[in-house]
């Protein structure tokens, strides 16, 4: 038997690291050629990798969260035959730890972009020093709440090590919930079981909790994190806020639904705002725009390219409509509907996560009277749609009931000017109270 390094695979774009955000292993387990090892984090596109032989797994190099070099050790394998190229002194190998997969936590579902190249055999492993994962935080005299039994018959997950401590305290661990991947039990679960004793068969009533859960940020939460903090960093914001009138809307909206087709699918609001925008970005093109703040450029773009803020299981994405203003009513719905689909299933592609040049953001019922949206970096603005409700307006004579909906659009005051924005706002609020005019070209 020999052993075999797996590297980290050049991912492509120039690319000199990547954040890892999933093991599909770990130590132990026997694979086979082609067989998922991990899943690693580019921006916003997930690259899987590959087994390239069969084997069993000796030692894993990172964890979840880690920021991985490209052509760092990532994992070990015993392979069959003689010692090769890519083989290691088992003396250089991190020592295993069995159950060490037991704390990585599970990643959400994102897009997944293959691997540029294989891996290459001339370049050295090099060791890493990784954070510890995730882990609670219990005080040991607190009382927790009452954990769910599993069915009858169920077998819990859990580690021979596990598995032996808990039959020489003589506990059953279906009593047990763990808090590992897919419900496995770790080490953390079985102590804290046994410390609080028969308190975990209690009702906890109105009883004190004391515990911690510290959280690990990694994968498409760090980015967007990351994403926020440098837009709020770098961009100074201005926000307007404009009621609009979208009883009209409504209307229309209602008679376009009346007999839909896969052609002509029904309308949301979502479709009309993006042909207002496109329609006001012809007339103010600074708008359509991404700043290189550290170049001093503002690039104007022809094309439209809105971004869809996107709320996923993963988190929020942005996949983009390319070309808004080629595009009809229905057109954009199409096109809305397709690849909101495809970022919420993860199976959107980086050119469909990327080339945005001005964003809507918008929580429908859920949304508030009015928001403060934050900038989409590089580019210069972002409209948000506010919920609609019913309110009494008065028309000149008498109050009558329409139905109101509040944008909220914010702006990079370096580059756009508050009369600037204030005109694009009205306009945006004068096509969608006028509909008919979206439907006319030019």
């Amino acid at each position: 038997m020999a052993e075999r390094i797996i590297k980290l695979p050049d991912v492509g774009e120039g690319i000199a690291e990547a954040e890892l955000v999933e093991w599909h292993v770990k130590v132990g387990d026997i694979i086979r050629e082609d067989d998922l090892l991990a899943a690693v984090m580019t921006d916003k596109a997930t690259v899987e990798i590959p087994a390239p032989v069969d084997g069993k797994v000796t030692w894993i190099g990172a964890e979840i969260g880690d920021t991985v070099a490209i052509g760092s050790a990532l994992v070990k394998l015993k392979v069959a035959g003689e010692a090769g190229a890519e083989d290691a002194p088992a003396e250089d190998a991190a020592p295993a730890d069995a159950e060490a997969s037991e704390h990585a936590p599970a990643s959400a579902p994102v897009p997944v972009v293959p691997p540029a190249k294989p891996p290459t055999a001339d370049e050295p492993p090099r060791a890493m020093t990784v954070p510890r994962p995730t882990k609670t935080l219990s005080g040991a005299s607190a009382p927790a709440p009452a954990l769910p039994r599993r069915a009858p018959g169920e077998r819990p997950l859990a580690s021979p090590a596990v598995r032996l401590k808990a039959r020489e305290a003589g506990l059953d661990l279906r009593q047990l919930a763990g808090t590992g991947p897919a419900g496995r039990i770790l080490h953390e679960d079985l102590d804290a079981f046994l410390l609080r004793g028969p308190e975990a068969e209690r009702k906890p009533g109105l009883a004190e909790k004391t515990g911690i859960s510290e959280i690990k940020v990694v994968g498409l939460r760090r980015k967007i994190a990351e994403k926020m903090a440098l837009s709020k960093a770098r961009i100074p914001h201005i926000t307007i806020v404009e009621e609009v009138d979208v009883s009209a809307l409504e209307d229309l909206r209602a008679v376009l639904n009346k007999k839909p087709t896969p052609e002509r699918p029904k309308l949301t609001l979502l479709p009309f705002l993006m042909r207002a925008m496109a329609k006001a970005l012809a007339e103010q093109p600074n708008l359509n725009a991404l700043y290189d703040d550290e170049a001093g450029i503002v690039r104007q773009h022809a094309g439209i390219h809105l971004g869809i803020a996107t709320q996923t299981p993963g988190g929020l994405m942005v996949p983009v409509v390319k070309h808004a203003e080629a595009r009809d009513i229905f057109g954009c719905a199409l096109e809305l509907n397709r690849i909101a689909e495809r970022a919420r299933q993860g199976t959107a592609t980086r050119d469909e996560l990327t080339g945005s040049t001005i964003t809507i953001t918008s929580l429908g019922a859920m949304g508030g009277i009015a928001t403060t949206p934050v900038i989409n970096h590089p580019e210069v603005a972002i409209v948000g749609v506010n919920k609609m409700m019913v309110r009494p307006v008065w028309d000149g004579t008498t109050f009558v009931p329409r139905k109101m909906m509040n944008l909220s659009s914010s702006f990079d005051h370096r580059v756009v000017d508050g009369w600037d924005a204030a005109v694009f706002v009205q306009r945006l609020k004068e096509l969608l109270e006028n509909p008919a005019t979206l439907f006319i070209d030019g």
